[in-house]
């Protein structure tokens, strides 16, 4: 069985950020988990996870999704995938292609995983993410949709995607993905950070704002750059309010 999971940490600045998505080879079935907040362990670097004994799981016949049931907060999707060795080899060189700003090389070893096993998402995800920072946001946009008929509402590629058509003025687009992602998906904080600045500067529905930063404050109270965001919200809807009071 073999583990892939989702890192997606937020950024100081309201621009939000893309995630690696990344494969730790330990057998056979692909999984790719999502644990945040809670009790959630984080996850860790590809080199640094050691091999865990592990009972043979035969690979499921589409993607599925758990709910972790060890008191974390979190889910793991299951895909169905054949990735031979040299794939394997292949997406984790381009993992640190991409952790290096080697885009175009990065591309070159993706767009061979995903001819050989086109529906899985890991890959589809990280060559957006390249051609994200190569400017090619046609081609990165193919690739989340494609992410998005294997798996629908997959949290990483729905953040991703919301990032994209955002920065395309695609607004109202962008939070229908993130909000369809997040019925399904509550526990990956990161689209709920996006929406709320998604809400807050350029849609400028200052109420789907303030849902959203509070309860992303709750899900990650250590993240204080929110709270003042939350705080400058307030002073900024009671200036609104003010304006719009009638003269006495």
């Amino acid at each position: 069985m073999a583990k892939a999971k989702a890192l997606a940490k937020g950024q100081e600045s309201r621009g939000g950020g893309r995630s690696l998505y990344l494969l730790l080879a330990l057998g056979l079935a692909l999984l790719a988990g999502c644990a945040t907040g809670g009790k959630a362990v984080k996850a860790k670097p590809v080199d640094s996870t050691p091999v865990l004994a592990a009972k043979f799981v035969p690979p499921p016949t589409r993607p599925s999704v758990k709910r972790l049931a060890d008191g974390r907060e979190g889910f793991v999707i299951s895909e169905p995938s054949k990735l031979d060795s040299q794939s394997r080899a292949e997406f984790e060189e381009a993992n640190a292609m991409l952790k290096k700003g080697e885009y175009q090389k990065s591309v070159e070893l993706l767009e061979k995983v995903i001819a050989r096993s086109p529906t899985l998402t890991a890959p589809r995800i990280n060559i957006a993410n390249a051609y994200s920072h190569l400017n090619k946001p046609e081609q990165a946009e193919q690739h989340l949709k494609a992410a998005l008929e294997a798996v629908p509402g997959h949290p990483v590629a729905s953040n991703d995607y919301g990032l994209l058509l955002r920065k395309a003025g695609r607004f109202a687009e962008a939070r229908v993905v993130y909000e369809k992602s997040l019925a399904g998906f509550p526990e990956y904080h990161p689209l709920e950070r996006n929406l709320a600045i998604l809400c807050d500067l350029y849609l400028k529905d200052l109420a789907c704002a303030k849902e959203h930063y509070e309860t992303y404050s709750k899900a990650m109270p250590k993240e204080k750059q929110v709270t003042l965001w939350i705080a400058d919200l307030q002073t900024r809807t009671g200036h609104l309010a003010m304006q719009i009071a009638p003269v006495q």
